[in-house]
This record gives structure tokens, C-alpha cells and sequence, in this order.
């Protein structure tokens, strides 16, 4: 069945939230011009879908303004992620289980760093040529973002911060963390730094975020320090 205007400018507000992470419904008028009134109707029909969620946002002695309402931030709930493209499925979560029940927790523990590894190998070919920290954490966003993780980079405080506002096995995650472990190891290898997983889809938490210290090292620093150069 065509889709009409209104269901267009629906899934165009859920995918903003989806790739740029919880929103008020302030936000997302200006950024998709849309007037206020318009934005809450769709933000609500959405709701209703149980697409997205809403939840008050934390209140700070800077949006201390006026009299109304606290503002709501909205963000995408699992049944809305089932809408959007995953590379999971039942299976995959079943198959896991069994080998953990048969005393083969070693086998998820190898399965998931396998999946991180092969991350890592194709992720490299973006980074390798990179001579900054900076630029290997936007060459490692622009391939997790091309491989459906709808991440973004913003600098935070001393250092930056991957943000990825999609995880194509999100659900997988939530029974086996094992795999939220090894791909931030992998992440930390791939930028030759220390990195660290403040918050993950899988947990619960609107986005998947990995902060990366900027006086950390480089890969070529790094691997200079395992020469013993």
C-alpha cells in the first residue's frame, strides 16, 4: 500500500530519532521544519505505535525556564528498532543459548570476538591511512555508520565520543553482552587507544556510546610503545 504525506513525515521523525538519538519534540520541529503542533501529533501517534518511548528530561539549572512542563525526550523503543533493518533473528539468539547450555560458554566468548574481529579487518582499511586520533575515530563513525549503526562523533570535554544510534543486533546484545564486550575492545584496538563503553543499546540506554580520551594514543604511537621504540 502507497504511503501517504503523513505517513512519510511519521517514519521521517522516526528515523531522525533512530540515527541522531533521543529528542524533545522542540528539537525535532526545528531540525525537520515541522511546526510544534505537527511534530507532537506524529510524536504521539508514535508513542501510541509503541515505536517510540518518552521519558522527562533531566532538568538542569540551565533549562530552568518558565512555568510549564518539563520537556519530554523521546527515544526509540526495541519494538520500534524491529522496524528498521537487523542483521539478527531468532535463530541466532537460540543458537547461542544452546551452546551455552552445553557448557560451551568458551563457544559465545569465541563467537562474539570472531564477529569483532571481522569489524576490526574491514574497518581497518578506513583507519590505516589516518595520522590522527581524530581522524581514525571519523573514519571508524563513517563505516559503522555505512554498516547500519546510524553513528555520529562529538567532541565531549577532553576527549570525543562514538555515539551509535542503531545496533543491528541489539537484541542478540541483550542476552549476550559478550558481544558489546568484544567490539569495544575491538574499537579500542583499531584507534590504539583506551576506550570506554559508557552506555549500550543492548543495556537499555537510548544509543550505544564509547567515549575515547584525546590524550590517548595513537595507533602509531602505540604501536611504536610495542617495538619498544
Amino acid at each position: 500500500m502507497k504511503k501517504t504525506e503523513v505517513d512519510k513525515t511519521r517514519d521521517l521523525v522516526a528515523r531522525a530519532i533512530l540515527e541522531r538519538g533521543p529528542a524533545t519534540a522542540v528539537d525535532l520541529a526545528a531540525r525537520l521544519s515541522i511546526t510544534p503542533a505537527g511534530i507532537r501529533r506524529h510524536l504521539d501517534s508514535l508513542v501510541a505505535d509503541g515505536i517510540l518511548e518518552s521519558r522527562e528530561a533531566h532538568v538542569t539549572s540551565v533549562n530552568l525556564r518558565g512555568r510549564g512542563r518539563p520537556a519530554k525526550v523521546f527515544l526509540m523503543s526495541d519494538e520500534g528498532r524491529e522496524q528498521f533493518a537487523h542483521s539478527y533473528d531468532d535463530l541466532a539468539v537460540s543458537a547461542l543459548k544452546f551452546m551455552a547450555s552445553k557448557n560451551g560458554s568458551h563457544l559465545v566468548n569465541e563467537f562474539a570476538n570472531a564477529r569483532a574481529e571481522e569489524i576490526e579487518r574491514k574497518a581497518k582499511t578506513k583507519i590505516a591511512t589516518k595520522t590522527t586520533l581524530k581522524a581514525r575515530v571519523d573514519a571508524l563513525t563513517d563505516y559503522l555508520f555505512a554498516e547500519g549503526y546510524s553513528a555520529t562523533t562529538a567532541e565531549r570535554g577532553t576527549g570525543l565520543e562514538i555515539c551509535q544510534h542503531h545496533c543491528p543486533v541489539a537484541h542478540v546484545a541483550s542476552e549476550f553482552p559478550q558481544l558489546c564486550e568484544a567490539e569495544t575492545e575491538a574499537i579500542s584496538r583499531m584507534l590504539g587507544t583506551h576506550v570506554q563503553r559508557l552506555a549500550t543499546i543492548a543495556n537499555g540506554d537510548g544509543v550505544c556510546t564509547t567515549f575515547i580520551p584525546a590524550a590517548g594514543k595513537t595507533l602509531q604511537s602505540a604501536s611504536s610503545t610495542n617495538r619498544g621504540e
